[in-house]
């Protein structure tokens, strides 16, 4: 059972792209936790997401006996929310309320989300410093962090994107 939480559902045993798959997931996760309607739940559930992600996928690499096994994909899954952070961030400061589950689903918001995802997964593989560096932690760590950077990489594009108002 822990070990197909890990590979997300079974989403991370799709033989093509399974990060890529997980990330999907890593959307509906982001939803769940949008749906609350509340900022500390958001941020409470991302928090826990990602410590069961360390927990769940050093398990795992220990049972796989393989380094960051490609068919756990629970870390994709956990970081997603954090990919959204200063988005939400932004929202919350504009209009002193927390997006509800159908605001990342808006018509004008899609063109920000398809970059959001895409720029996660691009992070996720190219690994910029400290990215790839992370990797190095024992067990579950590693595998968690370098997807926690990768997102945080991701909100400085948003930052940028939603501060200069280009989108």
């Amino acid at each position: 059972m822990r070990l197909w939480i890990a590979q997300g559902f079974g989403v991370g045993r799709i033989p093509l792209a399974p990060g890529t798959f997980g990330s999907i997931v890593g959307l509906g996760w982001t939803g769940l936790l949008l749906a609350t309607g509340n900022l500390g739940s958001f941020v409470l559930g991302t928090l826990v997401g990602l410590l069961i992600s360390v927990w769940l996928c050093g398990f795992a690499e220990n049972l796989l006996r393989v380094k960051d096994p490609s068919s756990v994909v629970l870390d994709e899954i956990s970081a997603m929310p954090v990919c959204f952070g200063y988005w939400f961030a932004f929202r919350v400061r504009r209009t002193g309320g927390v997006p509800h589950l159908d605001f990342p689903f808006l018509k004008s918001n899609w063109l920000l989300i398809l970059l959001v995802f895409i720029a996660f997964r691009l992070f996720d593989v190219w690994k910029p410093w400290p990215v790839r560096q992370s990797q190095s932690l024992p067990a579950g760590w590693g595998i968690t962090i370098d997807d926690l950077l990768a997102a945080l990489y991701v909100n400085l594009i948003v930052l940028a994107i939603l501060e200069s108002k280009v989108l």
